[in-house]
């Protein structure tokens, strides 16, 4: 009789309570490392809710986890007592895992690159090993919280707001508020926020103006701030467990009566069963639609081009009865089953999907510059043109500088992503396929530039290569290229008068890489980047303006296709 292995009977077995486990991240090929913690007496059987907790600089998933379960470094007696000991530094108390209190809840901190922030790459990686998660362990969907601390509570806003229909609610303590926050606020209509701050944490400011965004958008939004506190609110609003206690109250409503939402990227373009079809990346689109009654909507929008509404199983949709929806002041009776959508013709909305032209912007091909690092990405240098030894080490150490994440941080600690430089000629075709390249140099000195010339929208000059940069973005291969011909895009701006020298160097991000956020989609400067000579956004078909294309073409400089 032959053996059979089922499925169940000898699969892996984790013990409960805190522990570390790894998911594989494509964009560097490496493992990545979280903490987790599993209930007792876990059951296979039963959904579990799932908390994911953010931790802040200078931090990791270890004592991320101790931190929302409201375990702080062990204190000794105080100074000068018998039996005084030094408090426990972070490295002490990341080498074991405490007691912690008995949740019916999965817990969850991810390492998130160190010190990287909580967009692009690390905002990956939080996905990611949601994915891992649910594919291991039984998890409720609709009971996902988010909560972090300081840069994590940044964190907890940003992929709270910008993916408000995964999450049954959030709370960011003693956030770094994100720049757009006023734009998002109203994304959180469907799910409750509780902001904590002490009133001596240099950033209470922003705390309470978050908090008046959000109460001016409706969102159930509950505000606790702590007299005489500094910049560690944490140690009072995860104690005894409090965060577990709040989240227990909220259930995520996948089909909410009403939704409103902001975006100004087409990776962000969906809520609940709002999807937003065509609109400006880089400029904010925004629509707000609710029912009014069985079958009775109205909607309304700014800077939207097309979207469509996606009904299906919504309680308050009947689809064996016409649909009454009234969009900017304009009335539709439509019979549908499921989706219904509308594009605008000359500016008047019309009962029509949208269709995307082949080359048009969408995701994963939108920009602006800064996407092509945000993802799985290789820095090239050229070689075609064999440059003499001198010249081949400056190439190699200019794309050595780009792929440093960890340069010049000894204050705010180490980000952990590991990007490859390559040579043209190593480059192999699964490269190609996989990863997005940032290559230096122009067509006659890198030989990807020179066979992606005639696909390219734009090419320097090579006797502009010592005065002048160009940067900018462009889709090939359903991936990015960031192509950088004469002078790199950290070329620093002149120094103002009366003014010291900005580094400009962001917390959370290499220091190449922390000047592109400034960047559009294309830019041209001479001799430092406060000259500048054209820049902005491809449109919608990845074509340029008539003026900056004038522009450009009368420096002189580049040629543009």
């Amino acid at each position: 009789m032959p053996f059979i292995l089922t499925s169940n009977l000898y699969a892996q077995k984790l013990k409960s309570g805190p522990q570390d486990l790894v998911f594989f991240s494509p964009v560097d090929e490496t493992n990545q490392p979280y903490s987790i913690y599993i209930p007792k007496n876990y059951d296979e059987n039963k959904k579990y809710p799932l908390v994911v907790f953010l931790h802040g600089i200078m931090s990791n998933n270890r004592l991320g986890l101790r931190r929302v379960f409201g375990v702080g470094n062990t204190q000794g007696p105080d100074f000068g007592t018998p039996g005084f000991v030094p408090p426990q530094t972070d490295l002490e108390a990341t080498r074991y895992f405490p007691e912690f209190r008995d949740v019916d809840y999965f817990v969850v901190a991810p390492y998130a690159r160190g010190t990287a922030g909580y967009q692009g790459i690390p905002e990956q990686d939080i996905y990611q090993m949601l994915e891992d998660i649910k594919s291991r362990f039984n998890i409720d969907e609709d009971r996902l919280y988010l909560t972090g601390l300081s840069a994590g509570g940044a964190g907890t806003l940003w992929l709270g707001l910008t993916r408000p229909d995964l999450w049954a609610a959030i709370a960011p303590l003693c956030p770094a508020v994100p720049e757009s926050v006023s734009e998002l606020a109203g994304n959180a209509l469907n799910i409750p926020v509780h902001l904590f701050v002490g009133d001596r944490d240099p950033l209470y400011p922003t705390a309470q103006q978050c908090k008046v965004f959000f109460e001016a958008n409706n969102v159930h939004t509950e505000y606790t701030v702590y007299p005489g506190i500094g910049h560690n609110c944490w140690e009072y609003a995860y104690k005894d467990g409090f965060i577990f206690d709040w989240f227990d109250q909220f259930k995520r409503d996948p089909l909410p009566a009403h939704v409103k939402y902001s975006t100004r990227q087409f990776k962000y373009n969906k809520a609940y069963w709002v999807t937003m079809d065509n609109f400006t990346p880089g400029s904010w689109a925004t629509i707000d639609a609710g029912f009014t009654g069985s079958n009775a909507m109205e909607v309304t929008t700014t800077g939207l081009e097309a979207f469509t509404l996606n009904l299906k199983g919504h309680s308050m949709f009947n689809a064996n009865t016409r649909l009454n929806i009234i969009i900017d002041g304009k009335s539709f009776t439509i019979k549908t089953p499921d989706a219904v959508s509308f594009s605008k013709d000359k500016g008047v909305w019309t009962n029509m999907k949208f269709t995307p032209g082949l080359f048009s912007k969408k995701q994963g091909a939108e920009g602006p510059i800064l996407e092509a690092v945000y993802g799985n990405h290789i820095y090239v240098y050229g070689t075609a043109d064999n440059p003499d030894p001198d010249e081949l080490k400056a190439r190699v150490a200019e794309a050595t500088l780009a792929a440093d994440w960890a340069a010049d941080r000894p204050v705010v600690g180490r980000i952990m992503i590991f990007p490859r430089v390559l040579a043209d000629k190593e480059v192999r075709q699964s490269d190609i396929e996989t990863s997005n390249l940032v290559l230096f140099g122009t067509a006659e000195s890198n030989s990807l530039i020179g066979k992606y010339a005639e696909r390219l929208p734009l090419h320097l000059k090579a006797n502009a290569v010592k005065e002048y940069g160009l940067v900018y973005i462009f889709p090939l291969n359903n991936h990015y290229v960031l192509v950088n011909s004469g002078l790199p895009w950290w070329t620093p701006e002149a120094p103002k008068e009366n003014q010291q020298v900005s580094r400009g160097f962001s917390m959370t991000l290499s220091k190449a890489a922390s000047v592109l956020p400034a960047f559009k989609d294309f830019i041209l400067f001479k001799n430092t980047r406060d000259n500048v000579i054209s820049e902005g956004f491809f449109d919608n078909n990845w074509e340029i303006s008539s003026q900056e294309r004038s522009k450009l073409n009368s420096s002189g400089m580049v040629e543009v296709k």
